[in-house]
This record gives C-alpha cells, structure tokens and sequence, in this order.
C-alpha cells in the first residue's frame, strides 16, 4: 500500500505510560522503574541525548539511495526526521564518515541534493527543499516519530529492512545479532497463503506442515523442534496465549496481518516461556491516514471461495484519529471426503495520535469457525507403502461424517499505548484479553485391526472447553551515551494468566475397512469423561542494553521469571500445582563493516514450563534449551537486499511428548540439534525479486528417552521424528512494466523436504519430495480498470502425492494436494 503522508526515517526515544491492572502486577512494575532509575545512577560518565543538534558522534555509513543512507542516519543519531518521498525519490548520497554533530551530519548527507534539514528542537528534524519558498509544509499532527514504526509498518516487496521481533526495538535486520527473517504482505499475496504457516514455506529453518493438510492449527516445528503445539505464535508483541494441553489454540487469518517475523533459536529473555527451536512474530494490519479501501473475492479447487473487505482512513480534520476494518468470509470442502472448512472474522481498530508524543490503537478481532476441516493421521504401512495391496488416497477419511466435528469461537480486545517524556525515556504498553469456545468430537484411526488386513481400528475423543487468558507488557526505554557508545536500555516487566475450564470424552466407535469405507453406522460408545480446569500465571522482569560503538553493535539481556501451573480435577476433587522460578540471558556481538558484511555471534537460553502430567498425574520439569549461534550477514551498501549465513547448536531437555492415543505426556530425555541455514532476500532489477534459503538439521537424542529405557529399548543418538535434514527453497516473482506485457506477474517456486524418521528408534524413513508453486497476476488498471487486479496461484502444481512426516508408525499426515485459486481485488 503505498502512501503520500510523511516518510518517517528513524526515531528517537518514544512510546508510553505503564498502566496498571493488578497488585502483583503494580509491584513488578514498581520494582523494574526503581531498577531503572538505580541503573541509570550507576552508569559513570554518561552523557544523556539531551540535544542531538550539539552532540558529536562518530558515523560510518556507506554511500546509497538517499531515503537509506537518511534512514540509516536517523536511527544511529536517535533523532526524529521526517519527509516525504517524493522529495528523496531518486537521490543519491556519498554517505558520512567521521565525527559530526547530528546538523553537520545532515549537512553532509544532503549537499549536493536541493534539499535541506531544519531543526524542529526536541530532536526532531524536517527535510525540506531549497530555496526557502520551496520548502514543505508539515502540520504538527503529521510527524509521528515512534520507535517501532519501521519495524512494523507496511512495506512494498519482500525486502524488510528492520523488526523488532529480537530486541522489542526497531533494529535493522543487518545489524541484528540472531537470525531474523521477515515475510511481508506483498510476499504473502503473491504466493497465495491461507495459513499463516503456508506463508513461511519458504522461510530457512522453519518446517510448516508437521501435521500434513489440516488448516486448523498453524504448527511451525522450527530448527527441528517440534512438540505438536502453537505455543511460539505470537501476536503485537504478545503470546497467543493458548493452551497446550488443550485444542483451545489462537489462529489468525493471514488476510489480517501485516508482516510475519520469524525469530529463530531460543528467545525467552524478552518473552517468558518460549520454545528452544524459535517463535513466529504476527503484526496485525493497523489504521493507516491516508484513505484505503480494498475488496476481493476468491474461488478455487476443492470448493473453496471467499470474500473480504479491508478499509482505512483518517476520521477527523487534523488526521489525528484513523480507523481499520476488516473482514472475511470464506469456505472449503478440504481435500478430505465428508471434510468443510468455514470461517468468519472481523477486526475492528482505532488509532488516536493525542500529541506527537502519545499514540493509542484500540484493536478487536472476533473469528467464528463453524467448521474446522480435517485434522487427523494413519499408519505408515498404508501410508508410507501399500497394506495387502491398499494404499490409503489424499482423500481418505478414517473418522465418522455424523460424529466428527469441530467449531471455534474466538475473540480478543487488545491495545498497544505509546509515549515518549522525552529525548531520553519512553515507554510502551501493549495488552490484550483473549477469550475462546471449541466443542470438539473426533473419529480417529487406532492402528490395524489385525496383521495384515485392511480394517482400522477407530477410536473417539470429544471436548468442550472455555479459555480465558489476559497478558499484558510494560517497557521503559532510555537511549544516551557513555562517551562514545549509543546505549538503548530497556527495562520491562510483563504478566499473563490463563485459565481453561474443560471437559474431555473418550470412547470407541465401530472399525472401518479403508478398502472399501462404509460411513454411517459409527456405533458410538462414550466410555468416560474427565473434567479440568488448568491455570497459568506468570511474571517477568527483563533488562536489555544495546550498545553500539563504533562499527560494534552489542546486546546484553537477562530476565527473571516466576511461573505457577496447576490442574484441578473436578471429578476426584484433586489438584495438582507446581511453582517454578527461571533466570535465563542472552548476549549477542556483531561488527558491522563499511562493505556491508556483517559477522556476529550471540547465545541465548529458553525455558518452557510444562502446563501438562505424566501418566501418574505429575507435572513435567519445564523444558530448557541453550543456543549459540554465530553467522555472517551482508547487505550490500545503498541495497535493502540481505544475505545470511548462520551456524547453531542448540541443546533442549525435558521436552514432552503426547503419543495422538494417549492421554498423558511423556519426557523425551535430551535433544541437540545443530546446523546451518543459509537465505537471501534479494530485488536483483526493478522488475525481479528472488527468495532462496537452505536448511540442514542434524538433530538428535542425547539423551536417552525414559519409557524407551524402561522398555528395554534406547534411542539416544537416533534422530527425533517430523525432523527433515534438509531443506532447499527458491521463489522468483517477476513483473513486467513496460511493453505488451505490461502489467504481468509472473511468480514461481520450488521447495525441497528431505527424508525424516517415522519414529524415534528411526526404524523407517518418511521419504523427501519436491512440491513447485506457480502464480500468475495482472493488473487490470494497464487496461483502464483502475485499481482493479487478478491473481492466479497453484500449490503442488505436478499434484505429487507425498506424506509430510509422522509422529509415529501409526501416525503419518498426508500432504496437501494440488490446489489452485483466482483472486480478483479492487483498490479505490
């Protein structure tokens, strides 16, 4: 989407007041505000930013377009400088090197451009053309100058150049020591994702389909872990905050989102509980102040078809109030017999600029899932090869039309507030309430009935159950200098609590001949039902300093958090409860060269407490996980196009396991994965975009796993199941702009899946496949339909039939077959 409204390169201190909304909650936040302000009193010699205009700091910044080289500025200056594109369009600058104050340096920056920078006092500049009657005319209400705003704006193409999934701050991706990747909204678009984890398909490290075509859930197994759970989702800043344990899980349409952020390796400093393999970051679309407004309509292969409707503006005057909704219907039959899918959903949000120092967006999002689609799995011998001459089709249905079921209703409130006191301290809070119903009753495969026929064995699982979950995150930011060296200091403290009242039922259901399935006479026996409610709360207090000096960029983190689970039986009248305390860091060098290379090395830890029981009822140990990671990353100067070559090892025990029959978790000992990724994000010509990324995995049990051991059986060394090797992708999207063809996309891909084990004694390999997706766009405007558009996108265009992974012998997923999908939007 693009825009007229002021370009906004860099920001200096900025965003908002703690508000407070319980005691233990005031107490926390009390005591991290003290720790700031004893911090700030211990640091010798420090040199608050009080002036950017009079403080002298020393820059290396590469020659490059101007709106880069101004941004790049901007951001190592701490100040507030704004702009408008047209006013930089086309222009280069020689770039700066040495000591300057912050007007010297826009000096330099700008010679040569017609254009000049006035200093606007509290370290705000405006960049204006020359001679003076030229000059730009910006109303107050236009700068908005916050630090996040280039972290998470829209953007065109694929090439993010910041996030602030790694720091909760706008840092540039290069300079970022932990590998970061970005998928945009225009990638997502051109590519066709209805999930959220069919959007990072192409995304190195991450493995998006662990559990085959089912649409319900986004699972992400990432670096090789995977725990059958969505628990790495976040969304603004904030987890997703569902329960593992349960099937109450938050999913958010990817038509709502702005950009996917995608952080890889453990990440529990600045969010609590975390997995070790990484977390997928989701930034909603957010009220924008120039008018938009957008329809489309969608149909496609196995009965899917669409509509939705995404419109924004300013709402008063003097810009300072902007509104967003948007909506969507859709609907599918699945590739599964006697399978629908069915979705309806609404985001309402609001933003309110009070001043240019304090902003509030008030967001809602209410989704209604009549139908939920398939989610179910088979045995590999049946799957992986053919039983008594029967191998099982894409579509094959192992559950009960007139039994099987599932419906969600989700809805959240949430806020994010900014402001800034000064050109020093800044705060922000984000804070959202979730709410969630499913009512679930599954027909599932319970393996074969005899030794080598074709009838399954089928059993049942139903719920009923109410989430109710609120977290909230409070940040004080403080950016000055001792001496030479730019710290960004940022203390937080953030709360959450969950709660989830549930009812689960457990029987049997009639056998199925799967050569010749016969529907209809289920024969439902109920044989019980247990009645729970599970709580979560936890606390955290963080700290994080970023230094750069020089071409050096440090960051320092560490993080204490206190976290209680308990589970109350309402049937037996029992509770079970466990406290836990976690201290864990992060620390992270990297040395950003004049060339644009940028090597760096950096450690973290994550920790994970076990919300769920042992066969005997006991809580499991919280899971724990180190990494280190070192790589090298290049952005070449005066290019937004980002190269990244990384190398981990990341060490995890007491990760539990739930077998699909069983109804208790299980500790699966010690895991180590190590490897290497490799991703490029790069705009080779104005009408050429290209995404490639490499992925080898070596992950293992270094530990041997306890109910393996007991059995006489011992898997260390083997490798964990749903754990491809190797992964290889490669996306082209090419636009034609001038010629007959003007107008034309043209997009195209590959991506590879190693082999992975069926099992941990890694007794039978899930075979790789090579799936390729296509896509085909035009912009209908080239033919005086303006702001009309088409897109065509195919997914498994060859329709090869493949198994994605399995979770065991008796439970492999079948992969997503050939589907296509025209898109036809209208943007006025």
């Amino acid at each position: 989407m693009s825009t007229n409204r002021v370009k906004l390169y860099a920001f200096g201190a900025n965003d908002f007041r703690p508000v407070l909304h319980s005691d233990l909650l005031s107490n926390a936040i009390r005591a991290a505000l003290l720790g700031t302000a004893l911090g700030l009193a211990m640091v010798p010699g420090m040199t608050l930013a009080a002036d950017a205009s009079q403080v002298s700091s020393t820059y290396a910044i590469a020659p490059g377009p101007l709106d880069e080289v101004l941004n790049q500025f901007a951001r190592q200056a701490g100040i507030t400088l704004s702009s408008t594109p047209a006013l930089t369009q086309g222009l280069q600058s020689k770039g700066l090197h040495g000591q300057y104050s912050a007007e010297q340096a826009l000096g330099v920056l700008l010679a040569g451009s017609g254009l000049t920078a006035v200093n606007q006092g509290n370290r705000t500049f405006i960049v204006q053309a020359q001679p003076a009657e030229a000059a730009l005319a910006l109303p107050d209400t236009d700068i908005r100058g916050f630090t996040l705003g280039n972290a998470l704006g829209s953007m065109e193409g694929y090439n993010a150049t910041h996030s602030q999934v790694a720091t909760k701050s706008s840092l540039a991706l290069v300079e970022t020591s932990q590998s970061v990747s970005v998928v945009t909204r225009q990638q997502i678009d051109d590519q066709g994702s209805q999930t959220v984890a069919q959007a990072m398909r192409y995304t190195p490290g991450v493995m998006t389909n662990p559990y085959g075509a089912t649409h319900r859930y986004d699972y992400v197994a990432m670096r090789g872990f995977n725990d059958g759970s969505v628990d790495n989702i976040y969304v603004d800043g904030l987890k997703s905050m569902g329960d593992n344990g349960t099937y109450s899980t938050m999913q958010v349409d990817p038509y709502f989102l702005e950009r996917i952020d995608v952080l890889k390796g453990p990440s529990s400093v600045l969010y609590g509980r975390s997995s070790p393999g990484g977390l997928v970051a989701l930034t909603t679309k957010k009220p924008v102040f120039t008018a938009f407004h957008q329809v489309q309509a969608s149909v496609g292969t196995q009965g899917q078809r669409g509509l939705g409707f995404d419109t924004s503006g300013p709402l008063d005057a003097d810009e300072r109030i902007a509104y967003r909704l948007t909506g969507l219907a859709d609907a599918s039959d699945t590739q599964f017999d006697h399978n629908k899918e069915e979705r309806y959903a609404i985001a309402p949000s609001l933003s309110i600029d009070f001043s240019e120092d304090t902003s509030l967006t008030l967001q809602a999002y209410l989704q209604h899932d009549p139908n939920g689609g398939y989610h179910g799995g088979n045995p590999a011998n049946g799957m992986l090869s053919k039983r008594n001459g029967v191998r099982l089709s894409d579509h094959f249905f192992e559950g009960e039309p007139g039994i099987d079921n599932y419906e969600r209703t989700q809805q959240s409130f949430s806020y994010q507030f900014e402001h800034r006191f000064n050109d020093v301290f800044t705060a922000r809070q984000n804070f959202r309430y979730q709410d969630s119903d499913v009512s679930m009753d599954q027909v599932y495969s319970a393996g074969w009935a005899d030794a080598d026929g074709t009838v399954l064995t089928r059993a049942y699982t139903g719920g009923d159950e109410r989430l109710h979950s609120y977290i909230i995150d409070n940040m004080v930011q403080a950016e000055f200098f001792t001496g030479i060296a730019k710290h960004t200091l940022l203390l937080g403290t953030d709360y959450q609590r969950r709660k989830a009242d549930v009812s689960w039922r457990y029987g049997t259901v009639d056998p199925l001949d799967a050569a010749n399935p016969q529907y209809g006479n289920g024969n439902l026996r109920v044989l019980g039902e247990n009645r729970y409610q599970r709580r979560l709360q936890q606390t955290g207090v963080y700290l994080q300093d970023l230094v750069e000096l020089d071409q050096w960029r440090f960051s320092l983190g560490l993080r204490q958090d206190w976290v209680k689970v308990s589970e109350d039986n309402r049937d037996t009248d029992t509770r079970v409860s466990d406290k836990r305390s976690n201290f864990t860091t992060r620390a992270g060098v990297l040395y950003l060269f004049e060339n644009g290379l940028a090597p760096y090395v950096s450690y973290s830890e994550s920790f994970n407490p076990n919300t769920v029981s042992d066969q005997d009822g006991k809580p499991l140990a919280p899971t724990e996980g180190t990494q280190w990671e070192a790589g090298i990353k290049y952005q070449p100067p005066g290019s937004d196009n980002l190269y990244t070559a990384s190398v981990f090892r990341i060490e995890q025990e007491n990760l539990a396991s739930k077998q699909p029959d069983e109804d208790f978790y299980r500790p699966v000992g010690q895991v180590r994965s190590q490897g290497l990724e490799l991703e490029a994000h790069v705009q080779v010509t104005d009408n050429l975009k290209l995404l490639g990324g490499y992925t080898y995995t070596d992950i293992e049990y270094s530990k041997s796993m306890p109910s393996l051991v007991s059995s006489g059986l011992d898997n260390k060394g083997n490798s964990p199941t749903q754990a491809p090797e190797q992964m290889v992708s490669l996306w082209a999207d090419y636009n034609f702009r001038q010629g007959a063809l003007d107008g034309l996309k043209l997009g195209g891909g590959v991506r590879y899946v190693g082999h992975s084990w069926a099992d941990a004694e890694n007794s039978r390999k899930v075979p790789s496949y090579t799936l390729v997706d296509a896509s085909l766009g035009y912009d209908l405007g080239k033919l005086g339909l303006k702001g009309l558009d088409v897109r065509l996108n195919a997914n498994n265009l060859t329709n090869q039939r493949y198994i994605t992974s399995c979770a065991s012998l008796n439970y492999c997923y079948m992969g997503e077959e050939r589907n296509v999908s025209a898109t036809v939007s209208y943007q006025f």
